[in-house]
């Protein structure tokens, strides 16, 4: 009788321990799964180079990159862009950024500025997209451009990225500049 009263005992004992240890198994795909940045990086310098020669210069204050290559650039970001190594001809910055690394494209947004320093020619838009592949900078929103003699106002714009020729897709006003 001792025996099986020790049996008893045990069995109860294992089957006590052995639900208390049991998890339960959580569905994967109901999971929360992080998707913040993988990596923070602070005061970013990039250089763009084409031939060996320095084409383009980026500074950020701070880059977060995720897990899939893309990046955000949440305190802004600047840019310099050369036609000849050393050169500054134009630079572009912005308030915020988002890069898509596989297309290369760059979001620009909140006060975004392009200056054209050859022509002393400045552009300012609220949004702004530049593709670095094709050297190409575009908008569909309110744009203003000041140059030395005139202020231009319209909605969308078209330009390579040293915004030297550039194109309105609807103007809505042109102001002459009197000294």
């Amino acid at each position: 009788m001792k025996l099986n009263r020790w049996k008893y005992i045990l069995l109860l004992t294992l089957a006590i321990t052995g639900i208390g240890c049991r998890e339960d198994l959580k569905d994967p795909d109901k999971e929360v799964k992080y998707t913040g940045p993988v990596m923070e990086n602070k005061d970013v310098f990039t250089l763009y180079s084409d031939s060996a020669k320095l084409m383009i210069r980026m500074k950020a204050p701070v880059q977060q990159e995720f897990e899939n290559g893309d990046g955000v650039f949440p305190k802004g970001f600047y840019v310099e862009f050369m036609q000849t190594p050393g050169k500054v001809t134009s630079t572009m910055r912005a308030n915020f950024g988002r890069q898509d690394k596989g297309k290369e494209i760059y979001f620009a947004q909140g006060d975004v500025k392009v200056h054209n320093i050859l022509k002393n020619e400045i552009l300012e838009t609220e949004e702004l997209y530049w593709d670095r592949r094709r050297g190409t900078i575009y908008t569909d929103k309110f744009v203003k451009i000041t140059t030395p003699t005139r202020v231009i106002t319209g909605h969308g714009l078209r330009s390579d990225q040293s915004f030297e020729n550039y194109t309105i897709q609807k103007i809505t006003g042109m102001f002459d500049l009197e000294e």
